[in-house]
């Protein structure tokens, strides 16, 4: 079958101009100093709850926004000013994503503890702890042995680090580089330092050019294999002693992260319009393709952990393999998205 691509028809084409993309970005800071302002009243995640959880997840939201426009749409913003605020925002959004990311690891690994083991699912897990967190032990009585115990080192080493990207992010938070990156902020949310040319320099070849991008990325992809169901390629590499990212992965984050890219040119030009239900369903699918690969790795590093029971090891290598199965299935699901064409009634 002929690839079909996301948006076959380009809806990035119109006629927006420099204006659009400021007030876009004036939006989207107006959003980081909202959400910022929520966090600071919450208490950060030390005791805010639900609220300042959300509000952190705003900031992130925001912040990737702005600094995926400012790479994007960048000829048509002052240079010196883009390539300063940038890397500062991706520092913003990196530093208070992994919290979360540690905890979302830890619970989807005892989610698979619990299915492999053909046990109940997991209980819910009341958050407690400083970092507002899961608790340290989860209910394992349904579990074999070696599976609970590979559970419980997997708690321990995951909460860790998530306790300390707690800290990181609190600390990060009170910083003056972080006070900085604000200020910067909070004057973009009133005025945008576009080029002399902008406002009358048309922002669809800048968004045409994210989209063909992707496609090229896209298009080295093998997606051919990915397209058959259980390929076992995912699998591959899985016995190497290289505790080192997997080999396979790299290109397919890519792709993520120029979706995104794309994702939030279209959104510049057309709001919320340009939530292409393909475009969320393939990102979606390399959501969960990132976090499975991830939670693999949090499995393999945990069995290489010294001295630990051969039937903790097994269960550690089961759900290596399984979550490996997770980066497979993810890559289909991708497939399926970008190659789907637009049915039309006859």
């Amino acid at each position: 079958m002929a690839q079909q691509h996301l948006d076959p028809a380009d809806p990035t084409a119109g006629t927006a101009t420099g204006d659009a993309l400021a007030g876009y970005l004036r939006a989207q800071a107006t959003e980081f100093l909202r959400a910022l302002r929520l966090h600071r009243e919450t208490g950060g995640a030390a005791g805010g709850g639900e609220e300042s959880v959300d509000a952190a997840s705003a900031l992130r939201r925001s912040a990737r926004r702005i600094s995926a426009s400012l790479h994007t749409y960048r000829p048509l913003l002052d240079p010196a000013w883009t390539e300063s605020l940038r890397p500062e925002l991706a520092w913003v959004s990196g530093t208070l994503a992994l919290e979360h990311a540690y905890e979302a690891r830890l619970e989807r690994l005892l989610q698979a503890l619990h299915r492999l083991s053909g046990a109940a699912a997991l209980p819910d897990r009341t958050p407690a702890g400083p970092g507002g967190g899961p608790p340290a032990a989860a209910d394992r009585a349904s579990l074999t042995v070696g599976a609970a115990k590979a559970g419980a080192l997997l708690d321990r080493q995951l909460t860790l680090a998530r306790t300390r990207a707690h800290s990181t992010a609190l600390q990060a938070l009170g910083s003056s580089r972080f006070h900085a990156v604000a200020d910067k902020v909070a004057v973009l949310a009133s005025e945008v330092p576009l080029a002399p040319a902008a406002p009358v320099t048309e922002l669809h070849p800048l968004a045409a050019a994210a989209r063909e991008r992707l496609t090229d990325a896209v298009a080295a992809l093998p997606l051919l294999t990915a397209g058959h169901p259980y390929n076992a390629q995912a699998l591959v590499h899985g016995l190497s002693p290289d505790p080192s990212p997997h080999p396979q992965d790299g290109p397919w984050h890519q792709v993520r992260l120029l979706l995104r890219l794309h994702r939030y040119a279209r959104e510049v030009l057309h709001g919320d319009a340009a939530a292409d239900v393909r475009i969320l369903a393939a990102g979606q699918a390399l959501d969960r393709h990132r976090d499975a690969s991830e939670a693999a790795a949090a499995a393999a590093q945990a069995a290489r952990t010294p001295r630990i029971a051969p039937a903790t090891a097994y269960a550690l290598g089961v759900l290596h393999a399984d979550q490996r199965h997770e980066v497979e299935a993810s890559r289909f699901a991708f497939q399926r998205a970008w190659q789907k064409e637009t049915v039309e009634a006859v």
